[in-house]
């Protein structure tokens, strides 16, 4: 039964990632800039985790008793910066390309995680894995149009975003393995956050948000982006994770990339080609099947 709502809290995760980037192209559709669309929902974000954390220590305090808790609180508002650099990197590739686009180059981190973990901890990738990468990286051709289209009519600043988000996002997956396990779920959720927004607001003082007017108007969008970008995401990953073990947890997560790519085309219209699902089925297979093999060996 653990097993079972392992399965559903990482596959509810990955499946409110993959909604976001509809949520921002509707924002700036209304005018909002990338720090306000960011700071809106790191803001609601931290204040949703915070009040949620309140209730929980005030009405199920055994919750807490569960966990030792010795990790540095201030350790984990730093790995926050992580989360606030996924947000700004994505929101602004998003902001310069297609919805079904972004999330694609979103999805190179499985292959720069990969990098990062050999570079920094000297973990070795399986021959295996090298051949997933050179796949994946063939399948992004695919997916993302660059056959089909004239190379001028991409914005090649929007690659490179996306790019980056995608090396900050690796980053964020590694850093939230490693920091504040010995802490509840939501209190480091709540941590992270509050990094993050701290983060976005020094680097972009997004103080308009404060106008009641702005306010008012992006009110709705900071909720619905901070509960599927910022609260359900970290929240299910942190519950589910541990129930059902990194390599179906890494399966389910990649559910983001269909769902991300059938909102675009159903919600925002955008034309995604044949070539293009094919290229995004390839990136999710391989993602299962180097899952599965890491699973079985």
């Amino acid at each position: 039964m653990d097993r079972i709502k392992g399965i559903v809290a990482v596959f509810i995760g990955a499946a409110s990632f993959g909604i976001l980037s509809t949520f921002v192209k509707k924002a700036y559709e209304k005018g909002f800039t990338l720090g306000e669309v960011t700071g809106v929902q790191a803001l609601f974000g931290m204040l949703i985790l915070w009040l949620t954390l309140l209730f929980v220590h005030t009405c199920y305090r055994a919750y807490f008793l569960k966990y030792p808790g010795k990790s540095n609180p201030w350790v984990i508002l730093l790995s926050g910066i992580s989360t606030g650099a996924v947000s700004l990197l994505y929101y602004k590739c998003v902001q310069l390309v297609p919805a079904s686009l972004a999330i694609v180059l979103l999805m190179q981190y499985i292959w720069i995680g990969q990098l990062i973990e050999f570079i920094v901890f000297k973990e070795r990738p399986t021959r295996k894995n090298v051949i997933g990468i050179i796949v994946i990286l063939l399948a992004t051709m695919l997916a993302t149009g660059l056959l089909e289209h004239d190379f001028h009519t991409i914005d090649l600043m929007g690659i490179f975003y996306g790019m980056l988000a995608a090396s900050a996002y690796a980053i964020f997956i590694i850093v939230n393995g490693r920091v504040g396990n010995d802490r509840p779920p939501l209190q480091k959720s709540a941590y992270m956050v509050s990094g993050a927004c701290l983060f976005i607001f020094i680097l972009l003082q997004p103080f308009t948000l404060f106008q009641p007017d702005t306010f008012l108007k992006i009110g709705p969008y900071g909720l619905l982006l901070s509960i599927f970008g910022t609260v359900l995401p970290p929240v299910m990953f942190a519950y589910g994770m541990p129930k059902i073990g990194i390599s179906l947890g890494s399966i389910l997560s990649a559910v983001e990339l269909p769902v991300a790519i059938c909102m675009s085309y159903f919600v925002l219209h955008e034309h995604v080609s044949l070539l293009q699902g094919v290229g995004v089925i390839a990136i999710l297979a391989v993602v299962v099947v180097l899952n599965i093999r890491k699973k079985t060996s």
